[in-house]
């Protein structure tokens, strides 16, 4: 337990009640016999006051893809209730925390509708390391990277490593070029910050590609900066990030740039990305190392370098990476 505003395990805040309603939905609706679905994705801003975004069609990455409509809403808690507003202000129900789920009360206190509360889970949680593979932090120790200062400063327990704030990052010990790598993360629940500002933090193939990981469920921040952008040079198709607290997965093919004998640039850096099983860039190219102002520029350099992790401040974690060097 830290701040009593960040907490990194969710056991830890299970006495926080807004953290019980914060999380995504789904409302299955029949209007004049036309079922839809709509997907609903709850924050907690505060103990007492919450955003909801609302997704026609399902939830984000499960049946709302980006341009279909969204509506968004701001509660705060009234008594045992949740009164809810929509962005012009005016009042369009309650809800009630029952046995997990969200029931909406008519204006005479009626059931009216039941929001299911889902926990969906990535299908590459888990991944299991293929054969020749190397195992870059298998829930022991940080043995396969080094700190700053040498020896790793990030903090190891129960499985999975966490990002001690002003430590620096992490780099592996080994250098790699073409990968698949498989990673497990998770931002803190937190009841502060926006943005950038929020479980920040960034994956660097060969130290310098980046792919932003960052607490961007309902948390608003530049499009080539949300979680799972290729920092600063392409968005993700779909915003596939879980609520803070819940672990998420990353599953990235990356193709190095190749340079002539002479430094000149033969052939582009190419990714493609997964976020929690969610295909969100499909074998893009990538128009030189990660910036973060002015135009990305390719620079001869080593065939192969060590992947780092970022510490950007925040308490990010980690668990299950692995990583397979691909042939050429």
């Amino acid at each position: 337990m830290q701040d009593k505003k960040v907490w990194i395990d969710p056991a830890d805040a299970s006495g926080q009640a807004h953290f019980l309603i914060q999380g995504e939905y789904l409302l299955e609706l029949d209007e004049d016999g036309v079922k839809t679905t709509l997907g609903i994705q709850i924050i907690a801003q505060s103990d007492q006051t919450f955003r909801a975004e609302a997704f026609s069609g399902g939830l984000p990455g499960a049946g709302w893809s980006r341009g279909q409509e969204q509506t968004g809403s701001n509660g705060k808690v009234d008594g045992k209730f949740v009164v809810w507003t929509t962005d012009e202000g005016g009042e369009w129900g309650r809800t009630h925390l029952v046995d997990g789920n969200l029931v909406a009360l008519d204006a005479n206190g009626d059931p009216q509708a039941t929001l299911k509360k889902v926990h969906r889970k990535s299908p590459t949680m888990g991944a299991k390391p293929p054969k020749g593979a190397i195992v870059l932090f298998d829930g022991m120790d940080l043995s396969e990277w080094s700190g700053r200062n040498g020896t790793p400063e990030w903090e190891v327990e129960e499985g999975a490593f966490t990002v001690v704030p002003g430590t620096g990052d992490l780099a592996t010990r080994a250098a790699f070029g073409d990968v698949q790598l498989h990673l497990e993360w998770k931002t803190p629940l937190v009841l502060t910050g926006e943005g950038q500002e929020r479980g920040n933090s960034g994956v660097f193939l060969m130290g310098l590609y980046e792919v932003q990981v960052l607490d961007s469920y309902e948390s608003h921040t530049y499009s080539n900066g949300q979680a799972g952008s290729i920092y600063k040079q392409y968005i993700p198709t779909v915003n596939a990030t879980r609520a803070p607290g819940e672990w998420q997965s990353y599953d990235i093919i990356f193709t190095t740039p190749r340079f002539t004998s002479t430094g000149q640039l033969e052939e582009p850096a190419t990714m493609t990305v997964l976020h929690n099983g969610v295909l969100i860039h499909n074998h893009v190219t990538l128009h030189g190392p990660t910036t973060y102002i002015g135009k990305p520029e390719y620079e001869a350099h080593e065939s192969k370098l060590p992947l780092t992790l970022q510490d950007h401040g925040n308490l990010v974690s980690f668990r299950n990476i692995w990583i397979r060097e691909l042939q050429n």
